[in-house]
C-alpha cells in the first residue's frame, strides 16, 4: 500500500505543499479574538475567498456587515455603518502579514521563520514567525488536517490571539475574477493611499 506523501510530510512541507496544491480557496469562516486573559472580546462569521497571488475577499457578515478585498495591488477595506473604505497598498500591506500566509507567493520563507509546533487537537501545527519585526503580529499558527488549512491562530504584540477555523473549504474552486475588484459605493468617505 502506498501511503500519500502529504501523510509523511512534516507540517512545514504540508505549508509548502498547500501553497502549490491550493492556489484558490472558498470558505465559511468563524473568527473569535480573545484578549491576553483568554476572555472572548469579539466573535465574528463570515466567508473568504482567495486566488493567490494578492487576490482576496472577506465578507464578516455577523454581528456586523464588513468587506476586505485584496485586488492584487491594493486592500479595500469597506465599513458600511461607517459609510468609509479604506484603502491601502497590497505590498506595504501584505509583507510579513497574517494575509500574507494566504493570499501571498510560495516564498513564504522569505518573510517568516517556519517552524513544526507539533500535534494538537487532531491539527498539525506550524508556526510562522515575521522576519521583520515591524508588524502587529509577534507569530501566526496554521493548523492543518491532512493536507487542509482548517484553523490559524494570531498573536499580536498587544497580547491578543485571534482564531480563525475554516469550515465548508472548497479548494480550487472557479471563482469569479470580479469577486476581487472593488469600486467604492457612492457617497462613502475613501482614506488612505
Amino acid at each position: 500500500m502506498l501511503v500519500p506523501l502529504v501523510a509523511q510530510a512534516d507540517p512545514v512541507e504540508r505549508l509548502k505543499a498547500f501553497y502549490q496544491s491550493t492556489p484558490a480557496m472558498k470558505a465559511v469562516f468563524k473568527q473569535t479574538v480573545l484578549d491576553r486573559k483568554g476572555q472572548t472580546v469579539q466573535e465574528v462569521m463570515g466567508t473568504m475567498q482567495l486566488l493567490r497571488p494578492g487576490k482576496f475577499r472577506w465578507d464578516y457578515q455577523k454581528p456586523y456587515v464588513q468587506i476586505i478585498v485584496g485586488d492584487g495591488k491594493k486592500i479595500w477595506l469597506f465599513d458600511p455603518e461607517l459609510s468609509q473604505v479604506t484603502v491601502r497598498s497590497l505590498e506595504k500591506m501584505l509583507g510579513s502579514s497574517p494575509a500574507a500566509l494566504l493570499a501571498g507567493s510560495k516564498e513564504v520563507e522569505k518573510a517568516f521563520d517556519l517552524k513544526d509546533a507539533g500535534r494538537q487537537d487532531e491539527l498539525e501545527w506550524v508556526e510562522a514567525t515575521p522576519k521583520q519585526k515591524d508588524g502587529s503580529f509577534e507569530s501566526v499558527l496554521l493548523g492543518f488536517k491532512g493536507d487542509q488549512l482548517a484553523e490559524m491562530e494570531l498573536h499580536d504584540s498587544f497580547g491578543q490571539t485571534t482564531i480563525i477555523e475554516f469550515a465548508k473549504i472548497e479548494r480550487n474552486p472557479k471563482l469569479n475574477p470580479n469577486t476581487f475588484v472593488f469600486v467604492p459605493p457612492r457617497g462613502v468617505d475613501v482614506v488612505g493611499e
